[in-house]
């Protein structure tokens, strides 16, 4: 590993700082990147998040699917805990922290917002980030492929719902465009050259070599991509600072105890540390593309419930690069893969 990678949470703090300068002194150059958008989609973003994705989808190797099926415990595991936990566990902190803890510093009505804010931040699981915590975490290509798949194809039909549910909604409108335009760009469309490539170099050691070329650009384009978010929220971050710390609190709280108890039920069932650290990855990070695109179609693009979304992406990054660093170093606690 490199220098750029062992000090990455370096240059990811770096990012966030430039990003509001950014943001403050060029408003111009943040406007342009913030309109390029379609279905709620940043196309600046995409691109980039795509850029980090194809190394991964290189590595996957569509021979090996039928493996997945030979160890479904981390299957289970990630299925479990985003869709029978973690939407309902976010309620809950939510309405703790705001109803009660912070009762104090927040108005009632606004507070209603940022805990249906945070209900739809915990009931999207992660569709493109966690090809970057996986690659990050040295973990299986094809399997992440087939969790991260999984999981969209039960967002389809459980997200409405399980919102609906949890904020005693019964008119919730999924913004389809968002939810499938997001699936083509960061999966679809990066699965397909990852396989034409495959198809391209042919021999195994072409494809590593490949790959160990591209992957440092994969790390370039998490920080531009940090240096972005951040450049576009930095006015409401400096603007209200105590606010985006009391939103953050049950965020954090919620993202670091879904870890540990996918990553716990992962290592109690005896599950190699490759399949087991994407699993745990994908219950703790967010689908927030679609959390904010529901989040301003239900409320606005000015409400609570939009400002909780837009503090799940500030807060994403740092506390996936803090797991990501747990995983590596207990990587030798996990049994060793079967051959």
């Amino acid at each position: 590993m490199g220098a750029f990678e062992r000090y990455l949470t370096l240059w990811v703090a770096l990012a966030m700082i430039a990003g509001i300068g950014i943001g403050t002194v060029a408003p111009g150059l943040v406007g342009a990147i913030a309109s390029a958008e379609v279905a709620s989609i940043n196309l600046v973003v995409a691109v980039l998040i795509w850029a980090m994705v194809y190394p991964m989808m290189v590595s996957v190797d569509f021979g090996a699917v039928k493996g997945v099926a030979r160890q479904p415990k981390g299957l289970l595991v990630t299925l479990a805990v985003n869709w029978l936990i973690k939407p309902f566990t976010m309620a809950f902190l939510a309405v703790l922290f705001f109803e009660h803890v912070f009762a104090r510093f927040i108005d009632p009505q606004d507070a209603g917002q940022y805990i249906a804010g945070l209900i739809l931040l915990g009931a999207a699981p992660c569709t493109a980030m966690v090809f970057v915590w996986s690659q990050l975490t040295r973990g299986d290509a094809t399997y992440t492929l087939v969790q991260v798949s999984v999981n969209d194809l039960i967002m389809v039909v459980a997200f409405a719902p399980i919102v609906a549910f949890l904020l005693g909604v019964t008119d919730i409108v999924v913004p389809w465009e968002t939810l499938v335009l997001a699936t083509v760009l960061y999966v679809v469309l990066p699965l397909a050259a990852g396989l034409a490539t495959r198809r391209a170099l042919r021999s195994p050691e072409r494809i590593a070599a490949f790959t160990a070329r591209i992957k440092p650009w994969s790390v370039v384009g998490l920080i531009v991509t940090v240096a972005i978010l951040f450049g576009l929220q930095g006015e409401v971050i400096l603007q209200r600072p105590f606010l985006i710390a009391l939103i953050a609190v049950p965020i954090v709280i919620q993202s670091y105890g879904i870890f540990a108890l996918a990553y716990g039920a992962a290592y109690v069932l005896r599950v190699p540390h490759r399949i087991a650290a994407p699993c745990a990855m994908i219950g703790t990070s967010n689908f927030f593309e679609l959390a904010v695109a529901v989040a301003i179609s239900l409320f606005g693009l000015n409400s609570g419930a939009a400002l909780a979304t837009v503090v799940g992406v500030l807060v994403e990054v740092p506390v996936m690069l803090s797991l990501v660093a747990f995983a590596n170093r207990t990587r030798a606690s996990f049994p060793k893969p079967s051959a």
